[in-house]
């Protein structure tokens, strides 16, 4: 059944446009806003509302909204080049290949690390939304490395702390376009969701707190090799915030990178690693570190710049 909802404009939402204003009202993206007025189903004071017009507080709004979709459901299907770094009672440390999500998602029908879990048989912890019980921080689909699944509640708990309290160590490579200057440095510029884009994130003034340290260590004629140490983690931070400097990661063509360059190199993907994790292990609170080795296409791309300096 659909959900039809009466009410009026709030304050706080005077003057903005219809797909912003209700996307903040109804935690929707403004691509589904949009839909729904094209669809005819927004209403402001018993007139059918425009994606770009503007709300009015007090205005009367009738909305009806689609059947919520059901809860994506894990898969356990087998993930090829998903290794298990470390494995205890509490936590499972694995190596995530490209092409993998962490979980099931709306529209996503690739494979997965916790349908690959599960497939292998490895009981995670039941903390969580359904679909991605024990996850405690996420990589994107294109990035490869270390990260750690939680097997049992209290690790879940202890583990989204550490995360929130942002006392985990998370060491990326990446390998981004021209060389930055300082070569040490750190970026401190809110993310939102891109105004435009919904599948993008960018720096937006009203985003929220983004911050980024990195530093230099091998600078090529082309790109620079960068240590980047996330304070947060918000999605896509890395990819945003060095595209915000003009210096995007090496193949990352939703963020600006140069295809020439990509191709010559053989990357296609962001060149992005998640290198290294440091916590404090939820059992006994013992600093334990991991370290993941770069896949073939990225170590690769690295040696042919070597070749040309």
């Amino acid at each position: 059944m659909s959900d039809y909802r009466t009410l009026p404009v709030p304050d706080g939402l005077d003057g903005m446009r219809v797909d912003a204003g209700l996307a903040k009202l109804l935690g929707l993206s403004r691509t589904v806003v949009a839909s729904l007025t094209e669809s005819g189903d927004v209403v402001l004071d018993g007139q059918p509302a425009g994606k770009s017009d503007r709300l009015v507080a007090g205005s009367w709004l009738e909305i009806t909204l689609p059947e919520p979709e059901r809860p994506v459901q894990v898969q356990a299907i087998a993930v090829e080049g998903l290794q298990v770094l470390h494995e205890d009672d509490d936590i499972i440390v694995v190596d995530k290949p490209v092409g993998v999500a962490v979980h099931p998602s709306p529209g996503w029908t690739g494979p997965t690390v916790v349908g690959g879990l599960a497939a292998a048989g490895v009981r995670i912890a039941t903390s969580g939304a359904a679909e991605r019980q024990g996850v405690v921080h996420r990589l994107d689909v294109g990035t490869t490395g270390v990260m750690v699944v939680a097997k049992s509640e209290n690790a879940y708990s202890v583990l989204k702390q550490a995360f929130k309290d942002r006392t985990v160590d998370k060491l990326y490579h990446a390998l981004v376009q021209g060389h930055p200057d300082p070569i040490k440095g750190t970026i401190d510029a809110p993310i939102d969701r891109h105004p435009k884009h919904d599948y993008k994130f960018a720096v937006m003034a009203n985003g929220r707190p983004s911050i980024t340290h990195y530093e230099v260590v091998e600078a090529f004629r082309a790109a620079s090799l960068l240590d980047v140490h996330l304070e947060t983690g918000r999605t896509h931070q890395i990819r945003v915030h060095f595209s915000a400097l003009r210096h995007p990661c090496v193949g990352d063509l939703t963020y600006g990178a140069d295809p020439v360059l990509a191709k010559r190199l053989g990357v296609t993907r962001q060149w992005l690693h998640a290198r290294t994790l440091g916590f404090h292990h939820p059992a006994d609170g013992q600093w334990v570190e991991f370290t993941s080795e770069y896949p073939a296409d990225l170590s690769d791309a690295l040696e042919l710049l070597r070749a040309e300096s």
